[in-house]
């Protein structure tokens, strides 16, 4: 009887710290009490301002240069919902892009249209909602009044307001993301029914299908579910309800892509061409592609399988060619760790930066031609964010049994962009975690102002502090760098519609931020060239190599430029560069005869269409001119058989029957 009574005396004991542990921060009333939540009109008004907030912005767009012109990602969203929307809900290749938002996307199309502004209008919605969500959670979490701070900077978050607007997939990730707050908030008071459980894994499983690093987030709901487990069958029955959740949505996407693809990926297939691209020795913590000049979606998937192919001689399935990106990669950092844990450090500073690094439309572009944007940038991004949360996280340490699972979603999430590398929108996802805990910590500095509440240690917190505010505003990056790169990229856009002039007077409008821009000289250069200005076109690739001389797509271009004007050896120079850059170009080959053919160098010429020749036997431009070079050199049997085989590639296909 002793021995039973003791067990009860302590397990009675252990429920009671259990409840103490979940109190709020400050230790006032009871956690049922405490956390009850923000009020429906709290509620109402973050939905209405920032609906208001992101129409007023969608509105003033549509008077901008961005207005109806979709750049990288958003163009092949588009491109991919449109088909979606025509009918071809299967597809035929494993998926590289994360799926979810094209999907929607397509459905969108299919019940409202393709109108850009109606799509804006829609995420606005998405947008607002997100803001009640985190609000709730964070009402929760915390408190009421910490949760109606929470979503009222979400409803004002600058970031948010851009994002909202683009056809990128950031919107569905916060929305999916709050989602997920909102749900693991309801499971802190009382015995949650196993159908939470699964919509947790659920809504888990959606979020990975939009942004696949968010995979990390399963081993950290796994270790919060076991770090408060109470008995052990209480642990693996909301772990298998969890993964249920997750295979449930994942499940059937693995399926599809065995089925139509071929091979069995959970969800992509470019984890190695991102991890290379994050990794490399020539990494620099933000994007960069791997070919140059060519970051458009459009190209990654080619790029990266063509140039694993040609540098293993083989065709490769999208799983193998994800191993080879992953094994250049881990050959990097192995060849120089020190280096590679110096580039951690510096994504880890990029990570929590003030400002926004650009993928291909920066905020900061559009806040020239949008008033919300204009005056919520100035104030709301990381640099005021991670200082705030840090003080937040200080505050709330006494609560941290209650607020586990979102100390391990903020620092697994983290690491997994530090992992990789660094663009706004990777990093968006952290956004939502670090304003609850900001919000408390903004909570808790008032209420020390008004002495109703005390902070420990707060020497060693105000010291954190000024660290973490010191790194998120350090001037890593050039806020003016990225209005740069926006505009670059819309003037690629305009050239690519044909309209030189406006894509010429957008390139120089990106040089006037950013002289020394290397790939905008080039791209201007490129436009010049077109518009029969190769003079002009000259002394700007000039200008890029300056910058940037080891690039084997601007010397490419830059000979092409030097072909137009007559400028025959310099010319035959840059394509040796280009060649020497991309061993298996057969175009690079091909310029390369004709510039070294127009200065005199027959022989020469003959080797470089050979090589055009071999490395594209379906080419008939390099047929035809080896069998040129030959004639010239007096070969006239093999000039004949290179001229042969250039009529029958050119010849039309015959009708079929």
């Amino acid at each position: 009887m002793g021995r039973r009574a003791s067990r009860r005396r302590r397990a009675h004991r252990e429920r009671d710290d259990r409840g103490a542990a979940r109190r709020g921060p400050a230790g006032r009333g009871t956690a049922a009490g405490r956390h009850a939540g923000v009020g429906t009109p709290a509620l109402a008004a973050i939905f209405t301002t920032a609906l208001v907030v992101r129409l007023v912005h969608v509105w003033q767009l549509g008077d901008s240069p961005f207005a109806d012109l979709l750049l990288g990602d958003s163009a092949e969203y588009d491109r991919w919902a449109r088909e979606l929307a025509a009918g071809d809900w299967l597809g035929s290749e494993v998926f590289y892009q994360a799926p979810l938002y094209p999907y929607l996307l397509g459905l969108v199309y299919a019940v409202l249209g393709s109108e850009v502004t109606v799509v804006r209008g829609f995420q606005a919605l998405l947008g607002s909602a997100s803001a009640v969500l985190l609000a709730t959670a964070g009402g929760r979490f915390f408190s009421p009044r910490v949760g109606l701070a929470a979503g009222a900077a979400l409803a004002l978050y600058a970031p948010a307001i851009f994002v909202d607007a683009t056809l990128q997939k950031s919107v569905v990730d916060v929305f999916l993301l709050t989602g997920l707050l909102w749900l693991l908030s309801r499971t802190l008071d009382g015995a949650p029914p196993a159908r939470r459980w699964i919509g947790i894994g659920a809504l888990l499983g959606a979020l990975c299908l939009t942004r696949e690093n968010a995979l990390i987030l399963v081993a950290a709901l796994g270790a919060w579910l076991w770090l408060e487990r109470h008995e052990r069958r209480d642990w693996l029955r909301q772990a298998a309800l969890v993964g249920a959740g997750v295979a449930l949505v994942l499940a059937p996407v693995a399926l599809r892509n065995g089925v139509v693809g071929g091979e069995w990926h959970l969800t992509t297939s470019q984890f190695g061409p991102n991890f290379y691209i994050g990794n490399n020795a020539d990494a620099d913590g933000a994007y960069r592609p791997l070919r140059y000049g060519r970051g458009d979606a459009a190209f990654e998937r080619d790029d990266a399988t063509a140039l694993a192919e040609a540098a293993l001689g083989r065709d490769l399935t999208p799983g193998a060619v994800s191993r080879y990106w992953v094994g250049r990669a881990l050959d990097d950092i192995a060849a120089a760790p020190g280096r590679w844990l110096g580039l951690l450090a510096r994504k880890t500073a990029l990570t929590f930066n003030a400002v926004e690094v650009v993928d291909t439309e920066s905020q900061y572009a559009h806040a020239e031609h949008s008033i919300p944007l204009a005056a919520t940038g100035w104030l709301t991004h990381f640099g005021l964010l991670v200082p705030l949360a840090a003080v937040g996280i200080a505050a709330t340490w006494p609560a941290r049994r209650r607020l586990l699972s979102l100390y391990l979603m903020l620092g697994l999430y983290a690491a997994s962009v530090i992992a990789f590398y660094v663009f706004a929108r990777y990093r968006y996802p952290l956004a939502p975690l670090l304003v609850l805990f900001a919000a408390a910590g903004g909570d808790h500095l008032v209420r020390v102002a008004r002495r109703t509440a005390t902070l420990a240690r707060a020497p060693l917190v105000a010291a954190v502090v000024l660290v973490c505010a010191a790194g998120a505003n350090w001037p890593l990056l050039s806020k003016d760098h990225m209005r740069a790169a926006s505009y670059n990229n819309l003037a690629t856009a305009y050239r690519e519609r044909g309209d030189l002039p406006r894509a010429i007077a957008l390139y120089e409008t990106a040089l006037t931020l950013d002289a020394a821009y290397a790939q905008a000289h080039s791209n201007l250069g490129s436009a010049l060239a077109a518009s029969g200005e190769p003079e002009r076109a000259i002394e700007h690739y000039r200008q890029a190599i300056a910058t940037d001389p080891g690039t084997g797509d601007l010397r490419f271009n830059y000979g092409n430029a030097l072909l137009a004007a007559n400028l025959y050896g310099e010319a035959a120079e840059q394509f040796r560069f280009a060649v020497e850059a991309w061993p298996e170009d057969a175009e690079a080959y091909n310029n390369l005869g004709i510039a070294l053919a127009s200065a005199g160098g027959m022989a020469e010429a003959a080797e470089a269409f050979r090589e055009a020749v071999r490395l594209d036997p379906a080419g008939p431009r390099a047929h035809r001119n080896l069998g040129i070079a030959l004639e010239e050199l007096g070969d006239t049997a093999g000039a004949q058989r290179h001229y042969a085989e250039a009529q029958r590639l050119e010849a039309p296909a015959a009708p079929g029957p």
